[in-house]
């Protein structure tokens, strides 16, 4: 008897992809770039995408691989994290993460900019924080944040 695999659809979207999406959709109009536009100025830094692969994106049709955002980021003058999180940091509004669920908008934020551990305890006997801040920012970084310019 053979069995049949069910793998996960082409296009699945949770709740950071369609983050992507929608900021993508956001920054492009307040840039009043039209798909076209976009789609030649990603061409221009090596990342061509079709102004119709660029509607998919922001109708949640199509995913965005990381080298896709790193370039978007760039075309559109903001940090990767401004396209990977809703635009607030208040703490009284959640944010869905993927892997996560909904938490505070503020430590999303530190979170993704790399300040602090998404699930911060109140304590810390096992030193975790010490850890995630030595292995999410470069140490010449640390060192610079720690003793100023």
């Amino acid at each position: 008897m053979s069995e049949k695999r069910h793998g996960r659809s082409a296009v699945e979207y949770g709740p950071t992809a369609v983050n992507v999406a929608t900021n993508i959709r956001r920054i492009r109009k307040a840039r009043g770039l039209s798909t076209y536009k976009l789609a030649d100025r990603l061409t221009k830094v090596g990342r061509p995408i079709a102004p119709s692969a660029i509607s998919k994106v922001e109708r949640c049709e199509r995913q965005v691989t990381v080298d896709d955002l790193a370039a978007l980021a760039v075309i559109f003058n903001v940090s990767p994290s401004a396209l990977l999180l809703p635009p607030t940091d208040d703490p009284s509004e959640k944010v869905e993460i993927t892997g996560v669920g909904p938490v505070p908008a503020d430590q999303a934020w530190d979170w993704l900019d790399g300040r602090r551990r998404l699930d911060q305890p109140t304590s810390d006997p096992n030193g975790a924080a010490l850890l995630y801040a030595l292995h999410s920012r470069p140490p010449i970084r640390r060192n610079r944040e720690i003793s100023g310019p």
